[in-house]
């Protein structure tokens, strides 16, 4: 394991010239902000909606002028109507002010698609934008100075990697932890922008290419390899590294979960152990999280991976695989650290780096060794 001494003032990262890389900084990226909505509503000034296909509406803009428009998008009969009119397959809705979307405001343009017996909505936009609006979603406005700048870079080009892996489907990215979360416009005034605009169009390279630069709330003091954790290749830009800089709130915490809760949620899952009567850690990565589990029951057993059993019980309840367990009556009482796959950068670990004086390139070289900090080539 790498990463177990104090990081140097010298280990920073070598910002290169202009990389060449395929996409612009100013470019646009495509996210999904709603997947298999049964209704989108879109509330906006001087509204255009223009459709796609055969319809009666298609193949002219519509606009609807107003100071405060509201739309209800749905899909019916394999196609998108809106307020009751069809629009065809794909609809797009564009204003030049914001649009507030189920509630909430947006930059950029949207389409609306059939999804299965719903819609998904994309919202395209510069990707800066995008960099502000998931920056807000995933760190505290509050953070320090060069953890906001570090995490912003991170974001970006993990943004950057998808929409590449993604350029042949109708979305780069879900706005979710799916991906990364996303909120959206970010106020003008924000201490996120100055971060954003630090950084402007920052990103990491592994060997002169874009990678996904996984991050996570609190490695509970060590972070994790990919393969351990993902169905995913491991990149010496992401090797397990010791954090001694995590001080956050998420370091340990306990959990007593039901044995009927826990025995109801597996047999929702198709795992009929009946009854739970106990659980054995069956195997452990080299940073100690779970692998393999072992739930028994008075109808039998299911060996699981640590990450799956994580999943069922849920993320934010079973906050990592970093865990003892033991079973006692009624109850599986657990003991653990950290929160989130462990993968990458730990936010906790990155904010308490930046308190103590580090730069941004410093906390990114620190979790991932060996990468280039470059920038996006314009074009």
């Amino acid at each position: 394991m790498r990463g177990s001494g104090v990081l140097g003032p010298a280990a920073a990262l070598v910002l290169l010239a202009a990389a060449g890389l395929p996409a612009a900084s100013a470019s646009t990226i495509r996210v999904a902000v709603l997947e298999n909505a049964r209704a989108v509503e879109f509330r906006g000034t001087d509204l255009e909606v223009s459709g796609t296909g055969e319809c009666p509406r298609c193949g002219q803009p519509v606009h609807v002028e107003g100071a405060d428009i509201l739309l209800r998008a749905v899909s019916r009969d394999g196609g998108v109507e809106i307020d009751g009119e069809p629009f065809g397959r794909t609809v797009r809705v564009r204003s030049a002010a914001t649009i507030r979307v189920n509630g909430r405001e947006y930059v950029g343009d949207f389409e609306v698609a059939t999804n299965g017996d719903g819609v998904v909505v994309i919202n395209e936009l510069p990707l800066e934008q995008y960099v502000a609006g998931a920056l807000k979603a995933e760190a505290p406005a509050t953070w320090p100075r060069e953890a906001l700048r570090a995490q912003a870079i991170v974001v970006r080009t993990y943004a950057a990697y998808q929409r590449q892996l993604n350029a042949g489907r109708s979305y780069h990215i879900v706005a979710s932890t799916a991906d990364q979360q996303y909120a959206g416009r970010v106020d003008d005034a924000s201490p996120v922008w100055d971060a954003v605009r630090d950084t402007a169009g920052q990103v990491l390279l592994w060997e002169g290419a874009l990678f996904a630069t996984f991050y996570h709330t609190d490695d509970g003091g060590y972070t994790e390899a990919p393969g351990a954790v993902f169905a995913a290749k491991d990149l010496p830009a992401l090797r397990p590294v010791r954090c001694q800089y995590d001080s956050g709130p998420h370091y340990r915490w306990t959990l007593d979960l039901r044995l009927a809760d826990l025995s109801e949620t597996l047999r929702r899952a198709g795992f009929e152990v009946g009854a739970v009567t106990g659980i054995d850690v069956a195997g452990r990565s080299q940073t100690l999280r779970v692998q393999e589990l072992v739930v028994h029951g008075t109808g039998g057993a299911a060996r699981l991976r640590g990450t799956e059993f994580r999943r069922l019980v849920g993320y934010d309840t079973l906050r990592s695989t970093l865990f003892a367990v033991a079973v006692d009556g009624q109850y599986a009482h657990f003991s653990g650290r950290g929160w989130g796959h462990g993968v990458g950068m730990c936010q906790a670990g990155a904010a308490g780096m930046a308190e103590q004086g580090y730069r941004a390139a410093q906390i990114l070289a620190y979790y991932y060794g060996g990468a280039n900090l470059s920038t996006l080539a314009e074009r």
